[in-house]
């Protein structure tokens, strides 16, 4: 069954409400910016299957951690793991000693020690934390952030969704990366086949067809090379496809959903049938509204959109992996127990020459000679994010498996 949730509700307060509000939060200001957190192992349920992952205070992705521009937070870890762990405050402007990257930052935490991050507050919007250490965060160690800012926000809406999306494994993360270590391709479930041989033979011809294999091969790559791993199970906060995260609403509602993708590998291309999605924050910063059907997130970025849909329907929140592998799926709906449609997932893409600089014997090329190169007309690749996105040009395109460059790790901090 799916997990209802009624979202934060910051409009339409009445006069008693107001006051009970004001109250709770005069009683609440001593522990204001106040959390104790323990890492530890969790099981959790997916697809009908238990498995043990790392999470916070017993639950894998943790909390939303609600914070207020201009205050101090205080932030109590203590590590129940039997190996040491970090958490780092993903986009956030922090103290060097507080950023938690081990032997950059801090030494981390050991087992059974308890470090406290004290910091201030500078900034408001949608961020995330997650595990520094080894694989951790690709086993479940993240959560999301919400800062409220300190004046006035400039955005109206009437509930307030987190999306937090993410991918989850069936190995652990130290086994993709030893795996990727010895074979690349390791996790490539679309590998090109006879089949597709012939096929181009016909399409291109012989010649053709046997110069573009040859330009692969030198490169060590494939068409089908979009992500370093398939096989994962999209989640939406922590919940599959199947078990349908439900965010609820009453029509004619302004719904602010922020959107985390938590993911170790995964980009997503993002989309509500049937409703526009306005995107008023990037990695949360506030910019100039812009109204899409659909936008791409890549790993670490966040971004927050509104929508307001006006018939007492379900509508379907959809997620679709880049290389169209799989989806997270959520609802949004008036109701308990309704759902909608769920969108074709659609065919793999597949990368071509021009999206490799349009040549091969391409070994050793420097990434800023690809600066400019947009894979947005890349068969099956929805257009690129709206919002700024310092990465954005290079998006969709795999370098782990060119000559001399390293496959990517699963762990840490894809996105820096």
């Amino acid at each position: 069954m799916p997990k209802l949730h009624g979202g934060r509700m910051p409009r339409r307060l009445t006069p008693a409400i107001l006051a009970v509000g004001l109250l709770l939060s005069a009683v609440a200001q001593a522990s204001a910016g106040s959390y104790d957190l323990s890492v530890e192992k969790v099981r959790v349920e997916r697809g009908g299957t238990t498995r043990t992952v790392i999470g916070y205070n017993g639950r894998s992705p943790g909390e939303t951690l609600h914070f207020r521009e201009g205050e101090d937070v205080t932030i109590r870890v203590t590590n129940r793991l039997d190996v040491p762990t970090s958490i780092h405050w993903h986009g956030m402007i922090v103290p060097t000693g507080m950023d938690g990257v081990p032997g950059l930052s801090y030494p981390g935490i050991a087992p059974g020690e308890t470090f406290t991050y004290r910091f201030p507050v500078v900034q408001s919007g949608t961020y995330w934390f997650h595990s520094h250490s080894a694989q951790q965060e690709q086993d479940g160690a993240y959560g999301s952030i919400v800062i409220a800012p300190a004046g006035r926000d400039p955005f109206r809406y009437d509930r307030d969704y987190v999306v937090l999306l993410s991918d989850a494994h069936e190995q652990s993360g130290s086994e993709i990366l030893s795996n990727l270590k010895r074979m690349p391709d390791y996790y490539n479930r679309q590998q090109r086949t006879l089949g597709d041989f012939f096929r181009d033979v016909s399409e291109k011809g012989l010649g053709a067809t046997l110069a573009d294999r040859k330009a692969w091969g030198e490169m060590r790559m494939m068409p089908t090379d979009i992500t370093d791993v398939q096989g994962y199970r999209f989640l939406i906060n922590g919940e599959d496809a199947g078990q349908n995260w439900t965010g609820l609403f009453a029509p004619g509602e302004r719904i602010r959903l922020r959107f985390i993708n938590a993911s170790a590998m995964s980009y997503f291309d993002v989309r509500i049938p049937s409703l526009k999605m306005t995107v008023v924050q990037a990695d949360g910063n506030d910019v100039q509204p812009v109204t899409v059907d659909e936008f791409r997130i890549a790993v670490a970025e966040t971004y927050d959109v509104i929508v307001r849909p006006e018939a007492a329907r379900a509508y379907t929140l959809f997620a679709a992996a880049m290389d169209r592998s799989g989806y997270a799926r959520g609802t949004l709906a008036p109701h308990a127990g309704m759902s909608a449609a769920i969108p074709a997932l659609g065919s793999p893409p597949l990368l071509t020459m021009a999206d490799m600089g349009g040549m091969p014997g391409m070994e050793g090329m420097g990434h800023g000679a690809m600066a400019g190169m947009d894979h947005a007309t890349t068969p099956g690749m929805a257009p690129a994010s709206p919002a700024p996105d310092a990465g954005g040009a290079m998006a969709g395109m795999d370098h782990s498996k060119m000559p001399g460059m390293a496959p990517a790790s699963p762990a840490p901090d894809a996105g820096g």
